[in-house]
């Protein structure tokens, strides 16, 4: 059954090239003389460059079984082979090989997520610039507007936190975003929310 897959090529009419390599066992002569077969026969199921790849795969695997007689290496090349075959198309479809996207060269200018090297820069500045004027908030004003910017508390939590009312957290968080915005503004910088 399984030379029946393999492609017939009379024995009588195969080249006899070199003689056997120096370790005598003649496995090294027949990889030589079968290895264009193989790869013209996984070539129609594979491609090209596939059945190179697997050619050579299927000859080491064919390694193990080097003291075998030459008429068992070739059936059994051909199985190892349609072996690795079948072995490769299972890994690509649980790897979902298809959906893989090549970045060759025709794929250099996708655009990113990530933003440019400038926009990370003016983002670094800016934040400094938010840094740098919340740290010149009156103390009471900065607290009040760290609780509720970076803690997430109410205007009510942080009320009965500082022992104020919450009109007065209400003016503190409107002063902070005032200041805010005002230093935003005179870097160039225009914002609705500089939380």
């Amino acid at each position: 059954m399984v030379e029946a897959m393999a492609p017939s090529t009379p024995r009588d009419e195969e080249p006899v090239t070199a003689a056997p390599v120096a370790n005598g066992d003649g496995f090294d002569q027949f990889l030589r003389e079968h290895q264009a077969a193989l790869i013209g026969f996984l070539a129609r199921r594979a491609g090209d460059e596939d059945a190179k790849d697997i050619a050579q795969e299927a000859m080491v695997r064919l390694m193990r079984y080097r003291a075998q007689p030459a008429e068992q290496l070739r059936p059994l090349m051909y199985r190892i082979a349609l072996n690795v075959l079948n072995d490769r198309g299972r890994r690509d479809s649980t790897r979902l090989a298809s959906a893989h996207v090549s970045l060759d060269q025709d794929f250099l200018g996708l655009a990113s997520t990530e933003p440019s090297h400038d926009q990370r820069i003016a983002h670094e500045q800016e934040l400094a610039l938010v840094r740098a004027t919340i740290l010149q908030l009156p103390e009471r004003c900065r607290q009040v507007y760290l609780l509720n910017r970076i803690e997430g508390m109410s205007y009510s939590q942080i009320a009965s936190h500082c022992g104020i009312s919450v009109k007065a957290v209400e003016k503190h968080i409107g002063k902070a975003l005032g200041l805010l915005r005002l230093k935003l503004k005179q870097s160039g910088i225009s914002r609705e929310d500089p939380s």
